[in-house]
């Protein structure tokens, strides 16, 4: 009998358990390696599947918003612009812990450039609180460099004291702003940077609008809050919190026509509808509603007296009589901080 092995049958279980690295072993080795590579190249793909959808994605409405004629603006905080920061303008009447709450707040804020107090009341400031004030100013004040301060003394009261001329204002922007309502520094730095990007525009956050009355198209009805959120459009942004350039401090008290200045003495209101109409009437553009927190730490104003509406009404017709045309224009744009909303 033969002892030659190559014609007994080949036996890959005999070549393994003798250690034999046969063809057979090769291939095997052959067939997972391409089964591993086939399982990696899977995963790599369900990996990188996704992102490239999500890049795709991105580079398209980049393009598509260009082809649009969409501008993106990267609003950077007002200290980052090669602008100066703004003044903010405080209209009061005989509630100095409000004044003091007021300036304490505002004086935290790291782009205001200056504080003015509007005082119309017969008797000036006292010693004392001027002192308090410039005290509190020094104190709050985050910056190395203190915001001015100063009270705009007027010997008469009137409504439009609070858009006088203010001689040696450093900043361009002006915050026009009540005693009895703040906003959190967030917020006006937001407002401000929009302001920048427009700042012939007032920029503000109470919005207002005016109706043509119903088959009566050359009389118009004044629309408070709900009117704004109930059809979503608005044409004028209440001076009790807005932002506005300084020039139309001049414009309001040197070329606005005088019988709407005297109109406003005489009633007593629309001060801030007058203001509306002379920023409307110069730029032929709607103005800009920032949503943003509000906190009120007064008791109610005269918006809430009865007839209000139809005071504000009045007005308005009488205004545009005055200028002979209606310049306000509406607007449906919200400018809203997308940092701090989640849904916007």
């Amino acid at each position: 009998m033969s002892n030659n092995n190559s014609s007994l049958p080949y036996s890959p279980a005999k070549e393994k358990a003798g250690g034999m690295r046969g063809p057979y072993n090769r291939l095997l080795l052959v067939q997972k390696l391409r089964h591993l590579l086939t399982h990696i190249g899977s995963v790599r793909i369900k990996i990188l599947l996704p992102i490239c959808v999500i890049l795709a994605i991105i580079l398209l409405a980049g393009r598509a918003a260009s082809f649009m004629g969409w501008k993106h603006y990267n609003l950077l905080p007002a200290r980052a612009q090669s602008r100066k920061g703004y003044t903010v303008l405080i209209n009061t009447w005989k509630r100095n812990d409000l004044l003091k709450q007021s300036v304490s707040h505002y004086a935290g804020c790291s782009s205001v450039d200056g504080i003015n107090v509007v005082w119309s009341e017969i008797e000036p400031p006292s010693e004392t609180l001027q002192a308090d004030l410039r005290r509190i100013v020094r104190h709050k004040s985050q910056s190395s460099k203190k915001p001015d301060f100063r009270f705009n003394l007027n010997e008469v009261d009137n409504l439009n004291n609070r858009f006088r001329p203010i001689p040696d204002l450093k900043s361009d922007a002006v915050f026009s702003v009540d005693d009895d309502v703040i906003f959190p520094c967030s917020t006006l730095e937001f407002a401000f940077s929009v302001w920048q990007s427009a700042s012939d525009s007032m920029v503000g956050f109470v919005p207002r609008m005016h109706w043509v009355k119903k088959n009566d198209a050359k009389h118009f009805t004044y629309g408070g809050w709900w009117s704004v959120w109930w059809m979503g459009s608005y044409s004028m942004v209440l001076s009790k919190a807005a932002f506005l350039h300084k020039k139309y401090l001049d414009m309001y008290t040197n070329q606005m026509p005088a019988a709407i200045r005297e109109y406003v003495i005489r009633e007593r209101n629309c001060e801030d509808i007058a203001m509306s109409f002379l920023v409307a009437n110069a730029t032929g553009a709607p103005p800009i509603w920032v949503k943003g927190q509000i906190f009120e730490i007064g008791s109610t104003g005269i918006s809430s007296l009865k007839g209000h509406n139809e005071r504000r009404t009045r007005c308005l017709n009488d205004f545009v009589s005055l200028y002979g045309h209606m310049p306000l224009v509406a607007g449906s744009v919200k400018a809203v901080d997308a940092h701090h909303k989640m849904f916007w």
